[in-house]
């Protein structure tokens, strides 16, 4: 995702800089970032380091790195974005912010799942960050390498929720480089949701290797993840936010996707660490906290848990 907005950021005439490590650190700075789409290659030049201090400070910092790398980025995030800059999460899950000023029974619950020592909390002011939710899909066949397969959605929304100058501003930015974005006056709610079908098949996907079709054309599986999702739904109830549909016609929406992978399983597949606990351990947390009981949940929490560690992809 975030070699995908970088280069349309690029194509659009934006002065763009990016953080990167390893094999990606070394593949852009010597061929530039590969974006490909509609059977199409391009590349594009594009500044990049794996030290913060080297790309300077900036208006708008987006944030799209996998979850179990982000609290290590805390004063990383911090050093690029200047005084009055914003902090853009653009990552699955719920993110750290997810409660402040939210209200409620959850109100300024630190969710310690995702943000554990409070690193993030403490680098990033509240006031700096803008939320988003990703309706597209890309991956990476080789580091450098963007293959954008499908989508242009992006919702943003102010964490206090409300409308924002900043936020008309970020939406005409994003539109501006091809996006189909849009504003929501409560973000939380369109996080929840999105997260509301890829905590089960993200899961799912990385204990069984199986895609979309595969995991929802299965009665038993299928049966499995309506359950674990009936769970979540009473949940955001709960603490507010309001889920319409049911599982099973969400289900059947995510069943159109077809033999597709999800980001979990092409993790698995390329040996990366997982983002187990943006995706489920957060949601068990957030229940814990409500004195609700989640047996659904907690098992398929466990058995991926199991999973993971015994493939090295997730901490003991």
């Amino acid at each position: 995702m975030g070699g995908l907005i970088a280069a349309k950021l690029i194509q659009a005439g934006y002065q763009v800089k990016a953080l990167a490590r390893g094999q990606t650190l070394s593949a852009v700075r010597q061929g530039g970032l590969t974006l490909e789409q509609a059977g199409q290659q391009i590349k594009l030049p594009l500044k990049v380091s794996d030290q913060a201090r080297e790309l300077g400070q900036h208006d708008l910092v987006i944030v799209a790195v996998k979850a179990p790398a982000l609290p290590h980025l805390a004063e990383a995030i911090a050093q690029l974005r200047a005084d009055s800059g914003v902090v853009l999460t653009a990552m699955n899950g719920v993110p750290w912010w997810f409660f402040q000023g939210f209200g409620g029974p959850c109100s300024d619950l630190r969710l310690r799942s995702v943000d554990p020592d409070a690193a993030l909390d403490r680098a990033i002011p509240r006031d700096a960050l803008l939320g988003s939710v990703l309706h597209m899909s890309a991956s990476t066949p080789s580091p450098g390498h963007v293959l954008h397969a499908m989508g242009t959605r992006v919702i943003f929304g102010e964490p206090q929720g409300g409308a924002s100058q900043r936020l008309d501003e970020v939406c005409g930015l994003f539109r501006s480089a091809g996006f189909a974005a849009e504003a929501s006056l409560r973000i939380q709610d369109d996080i929840w949701f999105k997260l509301w079908g890829n905590m089960t098949m993200n899961p799912v996907s990385a204990i069984t290797g199986a895609t979309i079709d595969k995991m929802l054309g299965d009665p038993e599986v299928n049966r499995f993840c309506v359950s674990v999702m009936q769970e979540a739904k009473v949940i955001g109830e709960r603490f507010g936010c309001l889920i319409q549909q049911s599982p099973e016609q969400r289900n059947a929406v995510t069943k159109q996707l077809g033999a597709f992978k999800t980001s979990m399983l092409q993790d698995v597949e390329a040996m990366r660490p997982v983002e187990l606990d943006a995706l489920l351990t957060v949601v068990q947390e957030i229940a814990k906290h409500l004195g609700m009981d989640t047996p659904w949940i907690s098992a398929l929490l466990g058995l991926c848990r199991l999973r993971m560690q015994g493939l090295g992809l997730y901490p003991n």
